[in-house]
């Protein structure tokens, strides 16, 4: 067979259209199965390669299509959780918005497996070149949906998926997004690999094996040693819902009551989840005294947190208190509020769409600028609030300012008997890993954990129980290279992958070869054709 001829077929579908929307389907629920509750990490392969293989060969309609079905099938019971309280319209709403967002990343990935093999058919070029093309646009679509609009969401990264897995160290040298490229490379090294039709010779297989052997064969990057911190962790189990009924002061006495066992020790840091009390206590001298009385008790600093007022803003704020200070010594307020469910963007337009479910959300954080970092007594802790921790610029400043451990405050008594605490848990593990720190994870309801920084679980309270945790969580120093080089790798992996396909685009322009990359006659239409590859 001649090189055009080759070429020809590579860009073919490798599915009639039918099937590629079955196996986009496919891939949606495979890819949520290496999630919790789930967790079984290897499914994230054969997820991806559903998906990937639906792509091969489609045109700009069906990609938009399979594409559109992939991400649909995905968040639909990826995030179902969102309904426990605030019912189907909002997680229809954003499981609709992701989906449109990943048929349209799906459109480079398509052109990528159009456009390289028709500007270099050469073997070496579909083996190598194209898998890392292919990774990077998908690693761009996810930095991108995680960015964007507003502040985007980056709950379902492929990275994510690897915590309880041994690809996971790989996350304290790239970074997640690193991770992510690694893993949907080795995949499409894999499937290229197969479609060169010579299984059997070695030398094909070549590129998936260093990608495979990398994936699995990296230890994570040691950080260095600093001491201990004694951590005492109160899971108080109020009923801190959005929606919960209570009477006044009935998360604060939950927290007392459960912290009560823990008396007489001796601690370093007493820690209080986010939401673990009722009342701003800069404004309110009840919820004051309780702190100072409490910080006097135990003679250690308390980590609080609650919803606060300064002038004619709220945040969300978590807080140092210490005995004897002018409270509190130091602060630190979320920098990414959730749209729709801590403030209302552009509240004028949605309220005339949905304005019963608007008028539920009367709350309006504003996003705060202040450093995600407080100093212990020497100790640098690194602080993210709920759902801060799936942004990586929060956790890397933490630790170049100095973090020797990480402290994650949540609530998710929003989402009681769901998966989303257990998911989020597992961003926690990995941020751990990501910077060889240890992370105190403390939600009001559960899952509360102390995770080490390998990313092992050192102590843990069940969901739905008051209880404490009480641990000596070891410190680190040192910058893992995920903190150092993680931007550059985002942008390299982002930006630079869209320039590269674009380069691949002009470069078969310059060519003459425009009439390669025309979709045919029958796919323009929005119909592919059922040609084996």
């Amino acid at each position: 067979m001649s090189t055009d001829s080759t070429a020809s077929a590579s860009r073919r579908p490798l599915l009639p259209l039918w099937a590629a929307v079955l196996a986009a389907a496919v891939a949606g629920p495979t890819l949520d199965l290496a999630f919790p509750d789930v967790g079984w990490w290897p499914f994230a392969f054969v997820g991806v390669a559903f998906a990937l293989v639906s792509l091969i060969g489609r045109s700009i309609g069906g990609a938009l299509l399979v594409g559109f079905v992939f991400g649909a099938s995905f968040y639909l019971i990826h995030i179902i959780w969102i309904t426990r309280y605030l019912g189907p319209i909002p997680w229809l709403a954003l499981s609709g918005l992701e989906a449109i967002l990943m048929a349209a990343g799906a459109v480079p990935i398509v052109l990528a497996y159009r456009w390289l093999p028709a500007l270099s058919p050469a073997r070496a070029t579909r083996l190598i070149a194209l898998p890392v093309l292919i990774g990077g646009l998908w690693t761009g679509r996810e930095l991108f949906m995680g960015s964007w609009p507003y502040t985007g969401f980056p709950w379902a990264r492929i990275g994510m998926s690897q915590s309880e897995s041994p690809l996971a160290d790989i996350a304290s040298w790239t970074g997640v997004a690193g991770l992510t490229f690694l893993m949907v490379t080795a995949v499409a090294a894999v499937i290229e690999w197969l479609r060169a039709g010579r299984v059997r010779d070695l030398r094909t297989a070549l590129p998936a094996a260093v990608a495979a052997l990398l994936l699995v064969a990296v230890p994570a990057f040691p950080t260095t040693p600093s001491g201990e911190l004694r951590v005492g962790a109160v899971q108080g189990n109020g009923p801190s819902a959005y929606f919960d009924q209570r009477t006044p002061y009935a998360i604060l006495n939950a927290q007392l009551e459960a912290t009560a066992p823990l008396a007489g020790e001796d601690l370093d840091l007493l820690v209080w989840p986010e939401g673990g009390i009722d009342y701003d206590p800069l404004q309110d001298p009840t919820t004051a005294a309780a702190l100072d009385a409490l910080a006097a008790e135990f003679g250690a600093p308390l980590l609080v947190n609650a919803a606060t007022d300064r002038g004619e803003r709220t945040f969300n704020t978590s807080m140092l208190w210490e005995e004897g200070a002018e409270n509190p010594v130091a602060f630190h307020d979320k920098r990414n509020p959730v749209p729709m469910g801590e403030y209302v963007p552009d509240r004028w337009f949605f309220e005339r769409i949905v304005p019963d479910l608007v008028g539920l959300i009367q709350r309006e954080y504003t996003p705060g600028e202040n450093r995600p970092f407080i100093d212990v007594d020497g100790v640098g802790v690194g602080l993210a609030i709920c759902f801060d921790v799936i942004y990586d610029a929060v956790i890397w400043e933490g630790a170049r300012d100095g973090a020797e451990l990480y402290v994650f405050q949540t609530n998710n008594a929003d989402f009681r008997d769901t998966d989303e605490n257990l998911q989020q848990l597992a961003f926690a593990r990995m941020r751990a890993i990501e910077t060889g720190r240890s992370v105190v994870n403390l939600s009001t309801v559960g899952t509360s954990q102390v995770i080490g920084p390998d990313g092992a679980t050192l102590e843990s309270l069940p969901a739905g129980t008051a209880g404490h945790m009480l641990a000596e969580v070891p410190l680190r120093t040192g910058l893992t290279p995920a903190v150092i080089v993680g931007p550059a790798v985002q942008v390299i992996l982002g930006w630079g992958s869209l320039l590269g396909l674009v380069a691949v685009g002009i470069a078969l322009c310059v060519r003459g070869r425009r009439g390669q990359t025309t979709t045919p006659a029958s796919e323009e239409t929005g119909v592919d054709r059922d040609v084996p590859a």
